[in-house]
């Protein structure tokens, strides 16, 4: 859904999502779960499978893609794609799948039509650097399209999530002008809307492990919320062309 994002923060500083995959695969399980079960509109990763396999783009690089949710969707529309993840659970994706760091991709330059990075650019430090890589290993024209969340987002829970409000470094604020810094933006799409509902506590404290609080404390906060609650979902999804 289209919708503005509140305005930047100006010259504040910006840091990286921590990396918690490996050291902590629940929180990782609980975000999915949360996303499938309660999620109103659903995830960005079947709109982008669609529109991939519409414009005939492959291979497909899915950069941080995790255990597969985009190349399972791009598997079943028979598009060649290839997930790419720095942690462990890619080795339950779809092959083919590589454990590699996105900062140096173990492609050659041009060897693929499309790169997709869903939520998975704020984890790096300079994100333009993976942006660079990215453009590296697509053919000239091809397709790049990335998505993240705002740094605003989720506002029912600001006083639950200690860095709500804070930029991270590759937010809905700034991610459409460090994508313009490498490729040709051609398109971005904006949500601010209420799109998860949560019916119960148990739901509440599922949204909140995913999230990132420990469970004890997802549990205790989420017994002192009144269900159902409707979260705001507040984010950007970019398509862009390599120049």
């Amino acid at each position: 859904m289209i919708g503005s994002v509140p305005p930047s923060r100006g010259e504040d500083s910006s840091t990286a999502v921590p990396v918690d995959y490996d050291q902590d695969p629940m929180r990782f399980a609980a975000n999915q779960a949360a996303t499938a079960r309660f999620s109103v509109a659903g995830d960005v990763h079947g709109p982008v499978a669609e529109r991939l396999t519409s414009v005939g783009s492959a291979p497909v690089l899915d950069l941080g893609g995790g255990n597969g949710t985009l190349g399972r969707l791009l598997a079943d529309r028979h598009v060649a794609t290839v997930v790419v993840d720095q942690a462990a659970h890619v080795q339950h994706a779809p092959r083919p799948a590589v454990r590699a760091d996105a900062h140096q991709l173990p492609f050659a330059e041009g060897s693929f039509a499309a790169v997709a990075a869903l939520w998975m650019l704020y984890h790096l430090s300079d994100p333009v650097l993976a942006l660079n890589e990215a453009a590296r290993v697509l053919r000239p024209g091809g397709t790049f399209v990335a998505c993240t969340s705002s740094r605003f987002n989720d506002p029912e829970f600001a006083s639950a999530l200690s860095d709500w409000g804070q930029p991270f470094s590759f937010d809905a604020e700034t991610a459409p002008t460090l994508v313009a810094d490498v490729f040709d933006v051609a398109e971005v799409q904006r949500w601010d809307a209420p799109l998860v509902t949560l019916p119960d506590t148990a739901a509440v404290e599922l949204f909140l492990r995913g999230r990132g609080l420990p469970s004890a404390q997802a549990q205790h906060y989420a017994e002192r919320l009144a269900t159902p609650l409707n979260v705001t979902k507040r984010g950007a999804l970019i398509w862009a062309t390599r120049r």
